[in-house]
């Protein structure tokens, strides 16, 4: 029988509002895509550096022996960038942890959260639900007495 190689690849996911991003982080040559493009032709351009923060924190040496396959499902554009970043720096701490050593992904880790804690920590906020008598969540028609 064919020896089976074990890959080294680890699978994690980022959310923000409705968006939801699934990453499979495995051995590779740094290629990052998402949706099946390249991480530098994601829309809106705007906040394509969002995207890159992930990256520029942790230093870009470590992203090179790492593939990243994310999709992207649900949301707005910018909900889908916040989730895109959380699952990427997400996945670079669990692929450290899991196949690199303990003391660079905690200094990843630290990096993240002294940075900005949503990288690693889910936002729990939801929109709240529409109610009767009114246009929204709280907002009331106005009364009128004749």
């Amino acid at each position: 029988m064919a020896e089976e190689k074990q890959v080294q690849k680890v699978q994690t996911y980022g959310k923000k509002k409705h968006a939801i991003a699934v990453v499979t982080c495995s051995a590779g040559k740094g290629m990052i895509r998402v949706n099946g493009m390249p991480l530098n032709n994601v829309q809106p351009v705007g906040l394509r550096l969002k995207l890159q923060e992930p990256l520029l924190l942790a230093g870009v040496r470590r992203f090179t022996g790492v593939d990243m396959r994310i999709r992207v499902r649900g949301g707005g554009h910018t909900s889908q960038i916040f989730a895109i970043r959380q699952s990427m720096a997400k996945a670079i701490v669990a692929y450290h942890q899991k196949y690199i050593d303990e003391p660079t992904k905690m200094e990843i880790k630290s990096a993240y959260l002294s940075f900005d804690r949503t990288l690693l920590i889910a936002d729990p906020r939801r929109a709240e639900a529409k109610k009767f008598g009114g246009s929204g969540a709280r907002s009331r028609y106005a009364k009128s007495y004749r």
